[in-house]
């Protein structure tokens, strides 16, 4: 019997070791910040189980009225900084945004293991930080996500009717069908081992991936989605964005040329981006949104600069 509790016990760390998401440091700090001065600052955001969450907050002219917010969310093993290229056009339009970082990623505080229902925790507590800030008008805040950063965005909506509207990148469908892909990607038997590791991940992070699969998920979100992703991911599948939009009545798909890291390649849908979100706000009391194919102000002719460079999203 001790042997065989020796033997989890180690079979435990070394999947928590093996899942363990990188911690890559920042490339920007907020001198780098291309805003006006006074108008970005770090922020320190009360996190779960006592942790805290670093940001950048990012507030733009205001003339003293409360503006609409747009709390952003990295992707595994990313951070803050790589999500630099939304607040812009965000910036421009008039919007605050909240650039987070999870725990255990970039210069938020460490945690016993992190995982994306741990990403929709740090998505509350970033929520929950902002509504009492000045300038902010909390009847208006929208979610942005990139991967598990997506998903995590899609799992707190379709349990709090709190966000106006989500915007998801190169969100996955489901989450055992990524962990079974990174297993394959580092040639785990799924036979042998494999199996052992997928039950062990739903122990350890408290319930079963069924549970918060976006797939799942997004038939509960209430608000608007905006699904963009790659036709050229080979990281999470352009199916995945498929299922994903069939799943919902709310959603609207924008697909890219590009791949899993869209931060370039989404550039030139920046004016959509912002388009969803003004209309999102302005038809809360709106019925379901009609399912289409392309989001609105998508010419269908556009072809947008292909950046590929994509990043393994790691499991959940």
């Amino acid at each position: 019997m001790a042997g065989l509790l020796g033997a989890r016990t180690l079979a435990h760390r070394a999947i928590l070791r093996g899942l363990r998401a990188p911690r890559v440091p920042h490339s920007l700090s907020a001198a780098d910040l291309p805003v006006a001065p006074g108008h970005a600052r770090e922020v320190s955001v009360p996190g779960p189980r006592g942790r805290a969450l670093f940001a950048w907050l990012v507030m733009p002219p205001s003339g003293g009225t409360p503006v609409p917010v747009v709390l952003a969310l990295h992707g595994w093993g990313g951070n803050a900084a790589m999500m630099w290229p939304v607040v812009p056009p965000l910036h421009a339009a008039g919007w605050a945004v909240l650039l987070l970082d999870a725990r255990c990623h970039g210069r938020s505080g460490d945690d016993s293991f992190t995982s994306m229902p741990r990403f929709a925790e740090d998505i509350a507590a970033g929520l929950a930080w902002l509504r009492r800030q000045p300038g902010i008008d909390a009847g208006r805040v929208a979610l942005l996500g990139h991967s598990v950063g997506a998903a995590a965005a899609l799992l707190h909506a379709s349990r709090r009717a709190d966000v106006q509207a989500v915007v998801s990148l190169s969100a996955f469908a489901h989450p055992t069908e990524v962990m079974r892909r990174f297993l394959s990607e580092k040639h785990v038997p799924y036979r042998v081992f494999g199996w052992y590791v997928l039950r062990h991940v739903q122990r350890v992070i408290g319930t079963p991936f069924d549970a918060i699969a976006p797939l799942r998920t997004i038939a509960h979100v209430r608000c608007p989605v905006l699904l963009v992703h790659g036709l050229l991911d080979t990281t999470v599948p352009f199916d995945d964005a498929i299922r994903l939009h069939a799943a919902s009545t709310r959603a609207q798909l924008l697909p890219v040329a590009g791949d899993h890291d869209l931060r370039e390649t989404f550039r030139p849908h920046a004016k959509t981006l912002v388009d969803f979100l003004t209309q999102a706000l302005n038809d809360r009391t709106a019925g379901p949104a009609t399912s289409t194919a392309t989001a609105p102000g998508l010419p269908a002719t556009e072809n947008p600069v292909t950046r590929a460079a994509p990043a393994s999203p790691k499991p959940p």
